[in-house]
């Protein structure tokens, strides 16, 4: 994917997919991952192919601006990931609120439907949940990602400059 307009080599932060199961909900995240310039990696396998409408769908034009990485295996992420591994998951030890953010970090995240395997989560160097009202069981992996991407941006002052070019 070409990566021209994405300035993701000043983020603080990166994002890892491992074993997206749903085409959308990674097309969403490369949207937002392009609109503040942060890199995706993408661990396969995925439940996907790559070139799926739903992808494209959800990342409209953005998706081609996001810097992506993809590995075939845990094993060729975790050989390549430089950086501390913040798992974001259910059974985190750490509120989203009270972790600290640092540059250098890479969110994980697991895919939809079963997370990430024991040996990966044992990897993770925090493990991070975000708080949900009783009896609430998970969120959607793209909104999980956004919330997440929010928290950690404004912990490490990496929000990308404002667009002078919009009018109040």
């Amino acid at each position: 994917m070409p990566t021209a307009f994405c300035p993701c080599n000043d983020a603080p932060v990166r994002i890892a997919l491992h074993q997206p199961e749903i085409a959308g909900n990674v097309g969403t995240i490369l949207r937002m991952a392009a609109c503040f310039g942060v890199a995706v990696d993408l661990i396969e396998p995925m439940g996907f192919a790559f070139s799926d409408r739903a992808l494209a769908r959800a990342g409209m034009d953005y998706a081609r601006a996001a810097e992506v990485r993809r590995h075939i295996d845990w094993p060729a992420f975790e050989a390549s990931a430089r950086g501390r591994l913040v798992l974001l998951t259910t059974r985190g030890g750490v509120r989203l609120d009270a972790a600290a953010f640092r540059e250098d970090d890479i969110l994980l995240f697991g895919s939809e439907g079963s997370g990430v395997p024991a040996a990966v989560h044992d990897r993770a160097d925090l493990r991070v949940r975000i708080p949900l009202a009783a009896g609430m069981r998970s969120l959607n992996l793209a909104v999980a990602c956004g919330i997440a991407l929010g928290e950690a941006l404004r912990q490490t002052g990496g929000w990308p400059a404002d667009d002078d070019t919009v009018s109040t």
